[in-house]
Order: C-alpha cells, then sequence, then structure tokens
C-alpha cells in the first residue's frame, strides 16, 4: 500500500485557502492535509482545523526559528508537504533547504510586482489599484528565504475593473485561489519523486 503524502499547511488568518485544501484531499487516497501551523492563537484557521479533525499547532517566531523544535513538529507528523496559505513569517533558511521543492506559498497578485513584505492581504489590493494595474491574479512559487520571490510555478490573470475597491479585488483573487491552489498542490506532489 502507497504512504500517503501528508501536507502542513501554515496560515495566519481565516484559513479559507486551507479549508478548500482539506475538503480537495478529505477523500483523497494518495493526499491529506495532516497539520494546520499558525502564528496567531486568534487566528480563524483554528476554526478551520477543528471542524475539521486537523492537529494545529501555534508557534510564535522563536519557535519558527528553532530547527529542533520545528523539525520535531513536522517529523511527529510526517509531513511531505508545506503549503504556506496566507503565513506572514518568514521561513527560516533551515525549513527552506529540508523542504526544497516540497513548500509552497501563494501570493493574492502577480509576483515580482506587489510582493515583499508587508504585501499581504488586503495591502496587496491596494497597492495594485493605487498603481493603476489593469491586471492582477494569483501567483504560487517555491519559498526561497526571501519573502515572495521563490521560482513561480503558476500564474493566472485577474482583470482590475476602474470600480473595483480593494475588497472587490480581494474577492476577485480569492475565488481564483480556491481553485488552482489545490489542483497545484496535488499535481506537484503528484510528480515528487523521493519516494
Amino acid at each position: 500500500m502507497i504512504k500517503k503524502k501528508r501536507i502542513a499547511v501554515f496560515a495566519s488568518g481565516e484559513g479559507t485557502n486551507a479549508e478548500k485544501l482539506i475538503k480537495h484531499f478529505k477523500d483523497n487516497s494518495r493526499i491529506h492535509v495532516e497539520l494546520i501551523v499558525t502564528n496567531s492563537s486568534k487566528a480563524g484557521v483554528i476554526k478551520v482545523a477543528e471542524k475539521n479533525g486537523i492537529a494545529f499547532s501555534v508557534i510564535n517566531r522563536s519557535l519558527l526559528t528553532n530547527n529542533s523544535y520545528m523539525t520535531s513538529l513536522l517529523n511527529l507528523y510526517d509531513i511531505d508537504f508545506i503549503v504556506l496559505a496566507g503565513f506572514l513569517l518568514l521561513m527560516p533558511p533551515f525549513l527552506v533547504k529540508l523542504y526544497d521543492h516540497r513548500m509552497i506559498n501563494i501570493h493574492p497578485a502577480l509576483l515580482p510586482k506587489h510582493g515583499g513584505k508587508g504585501m499581504f492581504g488586503l495591502n496587496v489590493h491596494q497597492s495594485v489599484i493605487s498603481s493603476g494595474e489593469s491586471e492582477s491574479g494569483v501567483t504560487i512559487h517555491y519559498v526561497n528565504e526571501s519573502y515572495d520571490k521563490g521560482k513561480v510555478i503558476y500564474q493566472e490573470k485577474v482583470k482590475v475593473d476602474r470600480r473595483d475597491t480593494a475588497e472587490k479585488l480581494s474577492k476577485k483573487i480569492q475565488e481564483v485561489e480556491h481553485r488552482v491552489l489545490p489542483e497545484i498542490t496535488e499535481k506537484l506532489i503528484g510528480e515528487m519523486s523521493y519516494y
């Protein structure tokens, strides 16, 4: 019997992408969301984890950068693949190395534009609108040691209308995120050949 690939989802907010991943892989015989990691004890993603019977761990910056703690946590749940879905802390070099080509991030704009430190949530969409862009979109990329600088895996464009507010654009982008993140995650895990 083939061992299921186990995903850890790192999220800091409401966890809508985490929930889509959990639902997408719920009845999958090869892939399962095993663990939710968050840096906020008030994050909505905790409710998502509890509602779906998924283990969760609340960490802070010092735990995230603690090699033995994080390695033990991820080994405890036998994590094969990490998805950052609205996780606001920078991943430490040891985790980037340990999960090389097995850790991805989703960003709500077309990188390299509108990325980097502080570019999350409505800040991103406001930046897009303020700069007069006619399109934005979703980027999925591998995680490296800098915010939003890893190799791009997939992008999908979304039209920006003149009447769009940051909130309206956010909703349009989120619809695309919810569709493409599970698909791309499944494809990447299917292509992994380290077993």
